[in-house]
């Protein structure tokens, strides 16, 4: 290993407003099962599927409604 590095030359990561958090969350039983089902169907992981669709709301600023 060096002593020193130069960084001079570098660059911001063009990924870093993309990174993600973890988080511990409970969600019902047949919301999982639903989007485990969508899983299986089109070869995406689950939690990937259930991101898309809150980025999905959050992108069209989707509001809800609480009964």
């Amino acid at each position: 290993m060096r002593k020193e590095y130069d960084f001079a030359g570098s660059q911001q990561n063009p990924y870093q407003k993309k990174i993600r958090k973890q988080v511990t969350m409970r969600i019902n039983e047949d919301v999982i099962d639903y989007f485990k089902k969508q899983a299986f169907q089109t070869g995406v992981p689950y939690q990937t599927l259930i991101n898309l669709y809150l980025v999905d709301c959050v992108r069209n600023n989707r509001e809800l409604i609480v009964q």
